[in-house]
């Protein structure tokens, strides 16, 4: 899939969540654990923050963790062997096979013209389209299959979310790039 099309797809964001252990003592993580961080009076998880790669990890007692910030799988695979490794020397024993799998991915694309999403909204006449430039100024579509949410902005700039993989992000575009062919 290393096609031309794909040039200015860009990775914005990775969420992935599951589940490293059947339950985690929070306080002595957040006590042991440097930049890990337990306030229950404003959020009922511990915030652990990493460097590199540069991940934000919510941190459940139930044993259950998401992950956000990641760029990439390696950035994913090599965060959340961190993140166990961490939890493991504070002394929580976790799961040997962590079950964490990406839930979203948000990409960023440039179509690299003008869009008129009057003009969009007008021509595809759609119940999966939202539409009010008064409280917010692109356009909301929402892609059955896959599903895939686009925000489309009259600069070409498109923002794609909701894919668990690259391949969904992809065929959604293609989708959406056919639909709007039609109408640019």
């Amino acid at each position: 899939m290393d096609d031309k099309r794909y040039d200015s797809l860009k990775i914005e964001n990775i969420v992935a969540s599951g589940a490293i252990a059947d339950s985690i003592d929070l306080a002595l993580i957040s006590t042991k654990i440097e930049n890990c961080e337990l306030n229950t009076k404003r959020f009922p998880g511990a915030v652990f923050r990493i460097e590199d790669p540069k991940i934000a990890s919510l941190i459940f007692s139930s044993g259950k963790v998401v992950l956000t910030g990641i760029r990439d799988k390696k950035a994913l695979h090599d965060g959340l062997a961190l993140i166990i490794k961490q939890i493991n020397k504070a002394g929580v024993k976790t799961y040997d096979e962590p079950r964490v799998a990406i839930t979203n991915i948000v990409c960023s694309y440039d179509i690299g013209k003008y869009i008129n999403l009057n003009k969009v909204v007008i021509t595809l006449n759609l119940e999966n389209i939202e539409y009010e430039p008064e409280q917010f100024p692109g356009l909301v579509y929402r892609i059955k299959d896959p599903k895939i949410v686009a925000l489309l902005f009259s600069s070409g700039k498109i923002i794609l979310t909701g894919g668990k993989n690259l391949e969904d992000i992809k065929r959604g575009l293609d989708f959406l790039e056919q639909k709007l062919g039609s109408i640019m």
